[in-house]
């Protein structure tokens, strides 16, 4: 797989990554250790270097398995993670107060099995800790060696630009897919202007865009997606559209929809790593193919026009979680 560099002073890493979230919290009931660690394991084989994890997927299983399932090949891997929550819960609130960063990050490290973090992100701006703060704590951890790279996640352009006045800031990481194109009216412009590099999370729309969802799927009980109003049954319908033209265009590619998907987020800035995930190896081998497929100017501009016909509808968080981005 082709690599990319996350902005000016990122870690150059495989041009897809791996979002491990949902082997272990927000899809449903957590995937198998053993089969979750063959996962992880069948990414890197067939060339996947960045992986993605953060406290509060579990909380904190998820880390400890990404570091079991990576500790055999940690020399030849990204591991980027987050801190930003009391107790390492979104429920429990923010919480990016220097002590308690310094605090997330050793316990990471041991869960993580590594002497390092390479990327990591502040999960969510805390409005009560001003950003040079969290932004000179990290760079602390950095001096010590602890931590290579500092994210940001779901930030907003002001707050950006503030952070990385005081640190280098490598890459932001938020959503960004066909049918969520916020980041491109100003995240986009201000990460190009600084040499930010871009990860984007859901890029296959939280598995909307790869038409395995419709009208009549029902998510486990512990699914997120149950409280996303995009996901609403009204909305879903609604938003077949999109898939149904995705679908249709990408029989002429002679691609599947998530691998038009994926390329069409890849096709944007050559700095722009997505990190899809997925708990089935055959939809991993999908996805990464993704990489092989090269959208032409007319097949953008084509995408572009059938999209500025279409409006996508439902907010993509209920609105207790919408207060905590863009900030």
């Amino acid at each position: 797989m082709k690599t990319r560099k996350l902005g000016n002073s990122g870690p150059e890493v495989s041009a897809l990554g791996l979002g491990c979230m949902g082997l272990s919290f927000g899809y449903g009931p957590a995937t198998n250790k053993v089969d979750a660690i063959k996962l992880i394991r069948k990414a890197f084989e067939l060339g996947v270097t960045f992986f993605d994890s953060a406290e509060a997927y579990g909380p904190y299983t998820n880390e400890e398995l990404l570091g079991e399932a990576l500790a055999p090949i940690r020399d030849q891997v990204v591991i980027a993670t987050k801190f930003g929550f009391e107790k390492g819960q979104a429920a429990s609130g923010l919480n990016s107060q220097p002590d308690h960063i310094r605090a997330v990050t050793e316990a990471a490290l041991k869960r993580l099995r590594t002497d390092r973090i390479d990327l990591l992100y502040q999960h969510r701006v805390d409005p009560h800790v001003p950003i040079e703060e969290v932004a000179g704590a990290v760079k602390e951890l950095i001096w010590e060696g602890k931590v290579k790279h500092f994210g940001m996640s779901e930030a907003g352009a002001q707050t950006i630009r503030k952070a990385h006045a005081v640190h280098p800031v490598a890459a932001l990481q938020s959503e960004y897919s066909l049918w969520w194109r916020e980041p491109e009216k100003e995240i986009l412009p201000v990460l190009e202007e600084l040499g930010i590099g871009f990860v984007p999370f859901s890029p296959l729309g939280r598995g909307f865009l790869t038409g395995a969802i419709d009208v009549n799927t029902t998510f486990d009980h512990t699914d997120f997606r149950n409280v996303v109003p995009r996901f609403a049954e009204e909305n879903r319908k609604a938003n077949q559209v999109v898939v149904d033209w995705i679908n249709a265009f990408s029989k002429k590619k002679k691609a599947t929809p998530a691998q038009v998907a994926l390329a069409w987020v890849m096709a944007q800035k050559p700095w722009i790593v997505p990190i899809p995930g997925t708990t089935k190896i055959h939809r991993l081998e999908e996805n990464l193919k993704a990489e092989q497929l090269l959208l032409s100017q007319e097949d953008l501009q084509e995408i572009e026009a059938a999209f500025a016909t279409m409006e996508v509808q439902g907010a993509r968080y209920p609105a207790a979680l919408a207060q905590q981005v863009g900030k």
